[in-house]
């Protein structure tokens, strides 16, 4: 076992990633001689060269649009926005040519990029650097969307996305970049687009993704102290979502709570809801309610507490869907 932040199981599983395939590249602002701005890619360029962990311009668009060019030459990049909100001069190729490539080409062209985005507020930052995308990404059809919650998943799940043939969005929650936890990096890991079970509970079902697991397991931490037992379900993969252990789940407890920091309005946990409802309508005890971020640009950071779903929200949440 090795103790390691979230931050490092991702250069781990990069590393890794480069040490098997020398097609893997990677790419973005500042990852090169700096690290990072979060030093995710420390050290990568010293052990790599430049040539294989190139510092970029300033231009997301033109950095998507070359990784575009080298996946279609047959390498395989790895792509660092550099914040949430960087991401929109990328948009227009990422929707219109990133996810649409392969069907457009019949089959024959394939697109292994990974296009990492650190998301997610609870860092003080100013707008632009606590956004919450995803819902923009999980709705484009031929994008392959997922999120890593700890430092184990993180590992795993970055080198699992590069071995993937489509384009993977991965995003990291950066409020989480150093949380640490023993990591075994010999484990056998489950499959990338699989949710996962983190805790088991009887009285509601817990669901999350990112930043959020995190404050789910204090939540049901808090709650058995009052002899609630939630069951917390990380998504870990938003396109293609993986429900079914999330149905067999809420047929037991017969209740569900969905958690995320983005807006709730079209917002990943309004289609969640709507799966289980249709899913499981017969063994709801109440509705399944979303606990989330509001419908409000992104706040000043002496405000985002009040912003961000914290401990008590998610309790909050618990106890109006026992009281349905």
């Amino acid at each position: 076992m090795t103790t390691m932040s979230l931050a490092k199981g991702v250069n781990a599983g990069l590393r890794s990633a480069m040490e098997h395939d020398d097609r893997v590249l990677v790419m973005g602002e500042d990852i090169g001689r700096l690290g990072g701005v979060f030093r995710v890619t420390d050290g990568l360029q010293k052990d790599f060269g430049p040539a294989r962990v190139i510092d970029t311009p300033l231009a997301e668009s033109a950095i998507v649009g070359t990784a575009i060019g080298l996946a279609m030459r047959g390498f395989r990049p790895v792509v660092e926005i550099q914040f949430d909100g960087f991401v929109y001069p990328a948009y227009d190729q990422i929707v219109s040519q990133l996810a649409r490539m392969h069907l457009r080409s019949g089959g024959v062209t394939t697109l292994p990029i990974v296009i990492r985005i650190p998301f997610g507020g609870g860092i003080g930052a100013v707008e632009h650097h606590s956004e919450s995308p995803e819902a923009q990404f999980v709705m484009t059809a031929g994008l392959k969307v997922v999120t890593c919650s700890d430092p184990g998943n993180a590992y795993a799940m970055i080198q699992q996305a590069i071995a993937c043939d489509d384009p993977v969005i991965f995003f990291e929650p950066k409020r989480r970049y150093w949380d640490t936890a023993d990591v075994d990096l010999s484990a056998e890991p489950q499959p990338l687009f699989a949710s996962q079970v983190v805790r088991s509970g009887t009285d509601v079902t817990v669901l999350a993704y990112g930043p959020t697991v995190r404050t789910c397991l204090d939540a049901a931490e808090a709650g058995a102290l009052d002899g609630l037992e939630l069951e917390v379900i990380d998504l870990r993969t938003l396109s293609p979502l993986d429900l079914d252990p999330v149905f067999a789940s809420v047929r037991k407890t017969g209740r569900a709570v969905v958690v995320h920091e983005a807006a709730r309005t079209l917002g990943v946990g309004a289609e969640v809801a709507a799966r289980v409802s249709e899913e499981c309508f017969f063994s709801l005890e109440a509705p399944v309610l979303r606990v989330t971020g509001y419908d409000l640009p992104y706040p000043p950071s002496r405000v985002e507490d009040d912003f961000l779903p914290d401990l008590d929200r998610v309790l909050d949440g618990v106890d109006r869907v026992l009281e349905g």
